[in-house]
C-alpha cells in the first residue's frame, strides 16, 4: 500500500451510504413475485458490486428467469421511493470525509441518476459533485479493472497512488486488477464477514471494520 495515497476512491452503496440491504429486499421482493425466493447471502454472493445488467443476467443464469422489460424500470423507482424514505451514510464516513487531506471521488456499479438521488437523500451531493464515475462510463464494470483506472485517469492520479475502499468481492477484484492499493470496508448493515469470500481470496488486504478507526489505519491522509 502506497504510504501516502493521492487520491481515495470510494465504492458508492454499502461504503458510503448504508443502501446495500435497502437494495437487496426491493429486488428480494420483486424476484418473490416471479417465483424465485432468494435472501440476503445470495445477495452478497452473487451480486454485490455489480451494475444492473450484470445482475439480470445472473438472474437468468442462476434462476433461470428472464426478467420482464419493465422490471429494471420498476425496481429503480421503488428503490428511490424506499431511500427516500430510509436511506442513510455508512456511520462516520461523513467525517471522515471532511478530514481528508487528499482529493476523493466516487466509482460505482450504479446507474449516475440513482447514485445522484442517493447522495442529496443523504446531504453529500455537493461533497461529490464532478467527481462521480458509474459503470455507464466504461466497457467493463467490476470485477474488471476499467471504472477505477477510468476514474484515476479523470482525476489526474496513478493508479498506484490511489487508495480503493470496498465492500464487495467483484469491487475488491477490480481494485487489485487495476493495481490499486485497497481496503475492504465491512462496516455497511450488509456484511457478514465471516463468510465474504474477500477473506479468503484476498486475505492480504486490510479489513477497515467502522469509519472511526480509517484515521488509525490511514493517519498520513487524515487531519
Amino acid at each position: 500500500m502506497s504510504p501516502k495515497p493521492k487520491l481515495v476512491i470510494f465504492d458508492c452503496d454499502g461504503v458510503v451510504i448504508d443502501s446495500e440491504v435497502i437494495s437487496a429486499n426491493v429486488l428480494i421482493d420483486k424476484l418473490a413475485v416471479l417465483g424465485a425466493h432468494i435472501d440476503m447471502a445470495f445477495v452478497q454472493q452473487h451480486f454485490l458490486g455489480c451494475q444492473f445488467a450484470t445482475v439480470a443476467a445472473k438472474i437468468n443464469s442462476l434462476l433461470n428467469i428472464t426478467l420482464p422489460p419493465t422490471f429494471e424500470l420498476q425496481y429503480r423507482e421503488q428503490l428511490l421511493l424506499a431511500f427516500d424514505r430510509d436511506l442513510t451514510v455508512t456511520h462516520g464516513i461523513k467525517d471522515v470525509l471532511t478530514r481528508l487531506t487528499v482529493p476523493f471521488c466516487i466509482a460505482t456499479s450504479s446507474s449516475l441518476p440513482r447514485t445522484t438521488k442517493a447522495l442529496a437523500v443523504v446531504g453529500l451531493g455537493d461533497v461529490f459533485a464532478g467527481n462521480v464515475f458509474t459503470a455507464s462510463e466504461v466497457v467493463n464494470g467490476k470485477p474488471a479493472p476499467d471504472l477505477f483506472l477510468h476514474a484515476a485517469k479523470r482525476m489526474g492520479v496513478a493508479p498506484e497512488e490511489c487508495l480503493v475502499i470496498e465492500d464487495s468481492f467483484f469491487g475488491v477484484t477490480a481494485a487489485v486488477a487495476a493495481n490499486m492499493p485497497v481496503i475492504h470496508y465491512v462496516g455497511g448493515g450488509h456484511i457478514n464477514y465471516h463468510n465474504h469470500p474477500v477473506k479468503n481470496v484476498f486475505p492480504q488486504v486490510p479489513v477497515l471494520n467502522n469509519w472511526p478507526d480509517f484515521a488509525k489505519l490511514m493517519p498520513n491522509i487524515v487531519r
